[in-house]
């Protein structure tokens, strides 16, 4: 016997006292970071790199990303609504955080971070990555306990009936992007991982970083074909705005794995 789609009908919060609610989502994105650390005290220690410097990172690395994937949301997907109500941006816990606004204040922040603690700048991103990619399992899980950001109506048999999302009764089986999103970072993740063992803990300056670009945001640009558009005025566009803002990530990171793999120093070699 076959399923014709699956009901998903999840309560979003975990727990409720008055006014106060815990939510999955919230749960999750802190998770995020639980399991980051714990990989990357893995990463310091091979490398013997003191634990005092992984403290310091992951305090820049929880303010750089809630910053960033805020700013990207206002700024990106509702830049009317927020600068008419500049202080309404303070308000994360309303909702509205954007991957690609997150990936800008990572990459900002690590340049601060490297800066002051005397870190090159691909080194620590070469060994973040791989946590990020794990992260982003994570924040679309918990995109899935809040039944957003889901796809086109589908007949497919592993399609989700949202029953908590707007408007149910205008509802009909859904691509379930957010797992879609989620298992290619967990996949994403797994290749980085194995990858910096792979090379004992070295490998070339930039990969890491580089693939890590390439990968999760051609998945991100393949699945936004399946995936509503967030906001009304995407719907008018050729290309959504997550896809146009993930061309110039995949591009960047293009640029990395090639300067990993030495192609810009024999470039500049030959050419003097």
């Amino acid at each position: 016997m076959s399923l014709d789609f699956i009901t998903w009908n999840v309560d979003p919060e975990i727990f409720r006292a008055g006014n106060f609610a815990i939510r999955w989502y919230g749960l999750l994105f802190a998770a995020s970071f639980f399991f980051g650390y714990l990989i990357l005290i893995k990463v310091f220690k091979k490398e013997k790199i003191p634990i005092t410097v992984l403290d310091a990172l992951t305090t820049y690395m929880v303010i750089g990303t809630i910053i960033g994937a805020r700013l990207g949301h206002c700024l990106f997907y509702e830049p009317a609504y927020y600068l008419q109500h500049p202080l309404q941006i303070l308000m994360v816990w309303e909702g509205g955080l954007a991957s690609h606004g997150a990936a800008v204040g990572i990459i900002l922040t690590i340049i601060i971070f490297g800066r002051v603690k005397k870190l090159p700048f691909l080194w620590v991103m070469d060994r973040v990555v791989i946590v990020v990619a794990l992260s982003g399992l994570f924040i679309r899980t918990g995109n899935l306990m809040n039944s957003e950001i889901f796809g086109h109506p589908t007949a497919l048999p592993w399609g989700f009936l949202f029953v908590r999302a707007p408007h149910p009764e205008n509802m009909d089986p859904r691509h379930p992007t957010q797992l879609y999103e989620g298992i290619s970072y967990l996949l994403i993740f797994f290749y980085l991982w194995w990858y910096y063992y792979k090379k004992d803990g070295k490998p070339a300056l930039g990969y890491l970083f580089g693939i890590f670009m390439v990968l999760v945001f051609a998945m991100r640009f393949l699945i936004e074909f399946v995936k509503e558009p967030q906001e009304t005025f995407e719907k008018a566009m050729p290309l959504n705005m997550g896809q146009l803002l993930s061309i110039p990530l995949i591009l960047a990171g293009i640029f990395f794995i090639l300067y990993s793999k030495g192609k810009f120093k024999r470039q500049a070699g030959k050419s003097a």
